[in-house]
């Protein structure tokens, strides 16, 4: 599902948004949360999963040109850790899919 799938599903389940004011509600959910993990807040929405800011220390790397050694410094990645209901949610369907 793209961000424009998203706006297009929130329209369409809800009549009295227009495109414009889902496309804008969609915006500003997302601008937040991004803001939120830039300063280092954990996001935690019930059923569905967080996320949070993970820490990856500096290590050596190589060059896969060269063969040269390469120092990657420390790196501060977005992670996102699934709800239990979402997990069981997902799982489910697969099976239901798979059989």
């Amino acid at each position: 599902m793209t961000r424009s799938d998203l706006v297009d599903e929130l329209a369409s389940r809800f009549a009295q948004l227009t495109q414009r004011d889902a496309e804008f509600a969609v915006k500003t959910i997302l601008d937040a949360m991004s803001e939120a993990l830039v300063r280092g807040h954990r996001i935690e929405i019930r059923g569905f999963g967080s996320f949070s800011v993970n820490r990856r220390p500096p290590r050596t790397g190589r060059n896969p040109r060269s063969g040269e050694s390469v120092q990657i410094p420390e790196k501060r990645v977005p992670h996102f850790k699934p709800g239990k209901a979402l997990r069981e949610a997902v799982d489910q369907r697969t099976r239901e899919l798979e059989g």
